[in-house]
């Protein structure tokens, strides 16, 4: 996430050098050069995290420090 960052809610995902931006409250991958396993995998572990994404959305809009959140083992 981008302290910066526009509207709605979203996380940048990165694998390999391919990039994805992807909504917190449905998982819509707003754009995306990443493959189609690499984006299940990038959903399945948001859809795990969803609460705590949302969490670092709300801190990042109010210029507080981002809560490290766990990859998907």
């Amino acid at each position: 996430m981008y302290f910066d960052d526009h509207a709605p809610p979203h996380f940048h995902a990165r694998a390999a050098g391919h990039k994805a931006k992807v909504q917190i409250d449905n998982f819509e991958i707003v754009k995306s050069d990443l493959t189609r396993a690499q984006i299940a995998l990038i959903r399945t572990w948001a859809r795990l995290h969803q609460d705590e994404l949302e969490e670092n959305w709300r801190r990042a809009r109010n210029s507080e420090r981002l809560a490290q959140i766990e990859p998907l083992r």
